[in-house]
């Protein structure tokens, strides 16, 4: 079967304060989502999965079904709060839904192949899908899923310090762990640091992270249900807890049900963590289409 790709578009967006995920940034109006379906299309994807929010379904359906709908299979699925929750009742206080983690569950009905996860409102270049479409034909199975990783270098942002998933890898390009990192940016020396505790680190330019590109195969389903059920036990009351997919890439390696290889891509990502990312993403989106790399309309 052809490989699925599943866009986590359900986000509300809090820090850049509006439905950035349906925001045009391409000359003929395109969204960043518009780009990975292209890229995915030419990759070889034959089906796309949106996870979004209920109240947003007509304008998902209105903006893309016209687009692609004839070129791709494409399917919605709701993320709500309520769901998977198996009678357990949430803090009065909760209002947003469970993280990313919850939103891939969210998609078990609709999926059942290989398939890659993306962030909607992150680009992530046409080779980034071509190794993610050759793992998940060749390489995909219940005992080894993949990241797409970055370098930390070119996923930065000049508004502002990012947080990002450090990955540490093994001599075979096996993910080890993954070490979320907050306020991380480049210093007034050209270094990359981070800081934590009070105190400020240095990361190579060249360290892998995570941008949320993974590879799954189906079998992930159970196995997320049976650490969403422990999330809920230990954190659910927590009005802000997150399940975020990290938490099950790290649980699938230390209970040493298979590996999760680290794919290099050449592509550069980038996207909108801040408003004033908006003009940069615009630009890079004209020079990649200056370089024959995309067309001026994509569909």
């Amino acid at each position: 079967m052809k490989p699925t790709l599943l866009i986590l578009a359900a986000g509300m967006a809090s820090r850049y304060g509006s439905m950035k995920q349906i925001q045009s940034f391409g000359p003929s109006g395109e969204t960043i989502m518009d780009y990975s379906i292209y890229d995915a299309i030419r990759s070889g994807f034959r089906k796309i999965v949106f996870i979004i929010r209920k109240d947003f379904a007509n304008d998902f359906k209105n903006i893309f079904e016209p687009k692609w709908g004839q070129k791709v299979e494409i399917a919605y699925v709701n993320q709500e709060m309520g769901s998977y929750l198996e009678g357990y009742t949430p803090p009065a206080g909760r209002v947003k839904p469970w993280g990313t983690a919850h939103a891939v569950l969210c998609a078990k009905p609709a999926i059942h192949e290989h398939f890659a996860v993306i962030n909607a409102d992150d680009f992530y270049g046409r080779d980034a899908f071509e190794k993610a479409h050759q793992f998940l034909t060749t390489g995909c199975n219940p005992s080894t899923y993949s990241i797409i990783g970055y370098d930390l270098a070119k996923t930065l942002s000049e508004n502002g310090s990012v947080s990002r998933g450090v990955c540490e890898v093994d001599g075979n390009n096996n993910l080890v762990s993954i070490y979320e990192r907050t306020k991380i940016y480049r210093n007034e020396n050209g270094r990359i640091t981070y800081e934590e505790g009070g105190k400020t680190f240095q990361v190579p330019d060249n360290a892998k992270v995570s941008m949320n590109f993974w590879c799954f195969d189906p079998s992930v389903f159970p196995f997320i249900e049976k650490i969403f059920r422990e999330f809920l036990a230990k954190s659910g009351q927590d009005p802000k807890s997150e399940f975020f997919i990290p938490i099950i890439g790290d649980r699938f390696i230390h209970e040493e049900r298979g590996q999760i290889k680290i794919i290099p891509t050449a592509s550069s990502w980038f996207g909108v963590t801040y408003k004033e990312d908006a003009p940069s993403v615009q630009e890079s989106l004209n020079k990649l289409i200056a370089s024959g790399a995309y067309p001026n309309k994509l569909y």
